[in-house]
């Protein structure tokens, strides 16, 4: 399967490289867009909750670094609670 990164900015300037079994992630985010901390976490929950379905549909199990990508984020997040207008940048997708 064809895997993509996503390189992300934090509210706070951190970045993060991110990784998604499959391409369904650009279907959900755009290079040089913003999200609400919300809005990311969502879209990244649909899209690598879709990708490790796609891994367990080719292999017969689902995919355990799709699903730790996604609960770092989840983690990541959690800094900005307070922040409700907080926005996540993708800085790029390869």
């Amino acid at each position: 399967m064809p895997v993509m990164h996503f390189l992300i900015r934090w509210p706070d300037g951190v970045e993060a490289n991110c990784y998604s079994p499959s391409t369904v992630v650009g279907e959900y985010f755009a290079a040089g867009e913003s999200y609400t901390v919300g809005d990311f976490v969502a879209r990244s929950r649909e899209a690598l909750n879709i990708g490790s379905e796609r891994v367990r549909e080719k292999y017969g199990f689902a995919c355990s670094a799709a699903l730790d990508q996604l609960a770092r984020i989840e983690e990541d997040a959690g800094r900005f609670s307070e922040a409700h207008d907080a926005r996540v940048t993708v800085l790029a997708l390869d």
